[in-house]
């Protein structure tokens, strides 16, 4: 047991060390030509308007006005590159599932996000965002077999978890396991976040390093 510790206390500090380190936005795409070029592996961050993309990636980095957040679900129409510390890129997709904006402007940044996700061979993993209030939608649905169709990893996190009271919060984690567990690109762990409160930030960022540091598969 004591083994174990000492390793999860060596992964969280290095998550620490990773995510401490300088971490700067580089590009906004809103077309494929637009992108960035594949100089680092990725993580790219998908959930619904509204379900706390930008507060993760800002609890992550320990900066409040790194990703931009928006009163405005919908409003975020571009694929958001951030480079941290030159050993991966965190990329903020354009939230999907919100009807009240344009539907030309819906389907345009939809496209431009499947053809990332389907396409970029640096990227490593997807981490699906699920408000925990919610928990996984048909919205949500599409984005996974998307990503099963395309043999990309994504792995689920449970957002605002502090707003649930631990029963309700523990049912939703059941409904999730047993919702992914049939999927063949699913990463078996599911984080339970909290951005305010800082919850499971400490354990997504040990396993984000580890994936910058090439020591998963």
């Amino acid at each position: 047991m004591k083994s174990i510790d000492i390793q999860q206390e060596h992964e969280l500090e290095v998550g620490r060390l990773l995510f401490a380190k300088p971490c700067e936005f580089i590009a906004a795409a809103n077309n494929l030509e637009a992108l960035p070029d594949m100089k680092r592996p990725e993580v790219a961050f998908a959930g619904r308007s509204n379900v706390g993309k930008s507060s993760l990636v800002n609890a992550l980095t320990g900066r409040r006005m790194l990703a931009r957040t928006s009163q405005t679900p919908g409003r975020t129409r571009q694929l958001i590159f951030f480079n941290l510390a030159d050993r991966i890129d965190l990329v903020d997709l354009p939230g999907y599932g919100y009807a009240s904006a344009p539907k030309t402007d819906i389907k345009a940044w939809t496209k431009l996000s499947r053809q990332f996700l389907a396409g970029r061979q640096s990227l490593k993993r997807v981490f699906l965002l699920v408000d925990s209030r919610r928990g996984i939608g048909r919205a949500d649905e599409k984005v996974i077999s998307l990503l099963n169709d395309t043999a990309v990893s994504f792995a689920v996190v449970l957002t605002k978890s502090d707003k649930l009271k631990n029963p309700e919060l523990s049912k939703v984690v059941e409904d999730t396991e047993q919702k992914t567990a049939k999927n063949v690109a699913a990463f078996p762990k599911i984080w339970v976040t909290s951005s305010e409160k800082e919850d499971g930030i400490a354990d997504l960022r040990a396993h984000i390093a580890r994936l910058a540091l090439a020591q998963l598969p």
